[in-house]
């Protein structure tokens, strides 16, 4: 019997121009426009493997090894519709094509790292998903059109699409069409910018950016100010700033907008908590650091994770205050920051220690070194595939 498989892997994005509202719930349609940089692959992704056969008999889904419920997930069923249809249009056209569309798949997919916990796990899962399903079926697609389908997943996962720097176009039609993905620059146009991305929690949000996002609009009216007047702006010169890799109007925009993203989700009623106090230790640390000029950019998403932008030749400053105040946190290097057995920078001379106590160990679990990078990637299945011959998961939770 004919076996029909694909493994992709897709990475994180982290918004510099936040995502959060939706004017349409089912087709999620936000309520403004959003832009992100996508991250390495090297430290946070998501792997999918699906295999299509007329062996299985229903349509299975196994995450991070434990097997979760298709039916149940509306926006799962709406990413596998949208493409199955698109197959067998396909099918029609030439009959020579298998007929995959009519087939049950089982679906494999695992992140490197903690789901649901402000890493933006549902950006790389969907856009991973769709992505692997558009190769299983052969979906003549490109990234954008790729996207309006992943947006139906979670609306994030669109700007996994692609890689480097991405904007989400809000759209205007009802039918989400033109609500979509464009790539602004690709991942080599400013190799220059780097990010840390501080770990402070890896537990599940307390308040999930889906039932969040909704009672903000329904109850904030910061929010609807900052959609109709203040992001349109925004989204303009941070694109200006990028082509231009200008990282003072970069930073300043990414800081003002985590700012006023977290401002919405206290003016929501009730009022939503997603930084804690290291993340606000986080934000006044960076404050003082750019006083004398702007070197870095914190960005926050829904949780009290820090994500820090900086030119190349800020990061060991920035990481070596980051240690000072936060031991003990593991540091991932794979750019090389830090020479083994070499120590690390002083503190800049200006630098007043006194804006923030020193945290106990470990209050930062993880550091993470990394740089914006390619989207999607197709893997070799018989080297990185997660199912096995009878296709069921390699590893089970």
């Amino acid at each position: 019997m004919a076996v029909f498989e694909a493994t992709c892997s897709a990475p994180v994005n982290i918004a510099v121009i936040k995502y959060w509202g939706k004017r349409d719930t089912t087709l999620i349609l936000p309520t403004n426009s959003s832009l992100s940089v996508t991250l390495s692959q090297d430290q946070l992704h998501s792997k999918t493997t699906i295999r299509a056969s007329a062996d299985f008999t229903s349509d299975r889904l196994w995450l991070n090894g434990i097997e979760e419920s298709i039916e149940k997930n509306k926006r799962l069923v709406a990413c596998l519709r949208e493409t199955r249809a698109l197959r067998a249009e396909n099918e029609a056209k030439d009959p020579a094509l298998p007929k995959l569309s009519g087939l049950k798949i089982h679906i494999c997919s695992e992140n490197n790292f903690p789901t649901a916990a402000g890493l933006a796990s549902s950006a790389s899962g969907y856009a991973c998903l769709v992505y692997t399903l558009s190769h299983l079926f052969q979906l003549p697609l490109d990234a954008s059109d790729l996207s309006v389908i992943a947006r139906q997943g979670s609306g994030s996962a669109c700007r996994s699409l692609f890689g480097g720097f991405v904007a989400w176009e809000m759209g205007e039609k009802a039918d989400g069409s033109d609500s979509k993905a464009v790539q602004i620059a690709p991942e080599t146009h400013w190799p220059d910018l780097q990010a840390l991305i501080c770990v402070v929690s890896d537990e599940k949000k307390g308040t999930s950016s889906t039932a969040g996002m909704q009672l903000t609009v329904e109850t904030s009216p910061l929010l609807q100010r900052r959609i109709k007047e203040v992001v349109p702006q925004r989204m303009e010169s941070m694109i200006a700033a990028i082509k231009n890799k200008d990282f003072a109007t970069f930073a300043n925009i990414t800081m003002q907008d985590s700012n006023q993203f977290h401002a919405v989700c206290l003016d929501t009623y009730p009022p939503i908590f997603y930084l804690n106090d290291i993340s606000r230790a986080i934000i006044r640390i960076i404050t003082e650091y750019n006083k004398d000029g702007v070197k870095a950019a914190y960005t926050f998403d829904a949780g009290p994770n820090a994500v820090i932008y900086a030119p190349q030749q800020n990061m060991a400053e920035i990481y070596a205050l980051l240690s000072h105040f936060f031991p003990g946190a593991l540091f991932d290097n794979p750019l090389g920051l830090l020479k083994e057995g070499s120590a690390l920078p002083p503190l800049p001379s200006t630098f007043d220690t006194k804006i923030s106590p020193v945290f106990p160990q470990g209050s930062v679990k993880q550091i993470l070194h990394t740089k914006a990078d390619d989207g999607p990637r197709v893997l070799d299945t018989a080297q990185h595939g997660l199912l096995n011959t009878e296709g069921l998961p390699k590893r089970l939770a």
